[in-house]
């Protein structure tokens, strides 16, 4: 998505309404854990002013990103709304907030923005509806539960260790 600057400026008194689709392949090639994106669908409106224009944009589409568990493709949606600036001109390079952005030159290109965007809604783990929970055990080791865990940890409150029996009548022994 691409805009030249000097073509905008019929959209000065009314604003820009946005309704496209736009192809972010980008994203693949700088987040290996995606395995395929679908053409975002961006809407919005910009308003104008000198040397600046301000967007509010709602991004739609869905990614295909591993499962944490199983490794299996699951489908993630992407639907977030976002306010940006881009900033052209003597105050391009006053960056006063996270969403302001430079242009340099007279065209406007927002992939580069709604790839960073989409970047950010990835999630650290994503898990497919119908996983399994695997459960392994080991002989030294195992996967429990919360309850379990809490349940296991009352029972060993209860035992004592009979190597350290010996120790416990120590600290019971008072100092005479």
């Amino acid at each position: 998505m691409k805009w030249a600057i000097p073509q905008l400026s019929k959209y000065r008194q009314n604003g820009m309404p946005v309704d496209q689709m736009a192809q972010l392949d980008g994203v693949m090639s700088r987040n290996k854990d995606i395995r395929h994106i679908t053409p975002v669908h961006v809407e919005g409106f910009c308003t104008f002013s000198a040397g600046q224009m301000n967007c509010h944009f709602h991004v739609t589409g869905e990614l295909i990103l591993p499962c944490s568990r199983t490794w299996e493709d699951v489908k993630f949606p992407l639907d977030f709304e976002t306010d940006e600036i881009f900033r052209w001109g003597e105050t391009a390079g006053e960056n006063y907030e996270d969403n302001v952005h430079p242009v340099e030159g007279d065209v406007i290109d927002v992939t580069p923005v709604l790839e960073e965007l989409v970047l950010l809604e990835i999630p650290m783990q994503v898990y497919k509806e119908d996983a399994q929970v695997i459960q392994p055990k080991n002989d030294s080791w195992s996967f429990m539960s919360a309850e379990e865990f809490e349940q296991q940890s009352e029972k060993d409150e209860q035992k004592v260790d009979p190597r350290l029996a010996d120790l416990a009548k120590y600290f019971d022994q008072t100092d005479e």
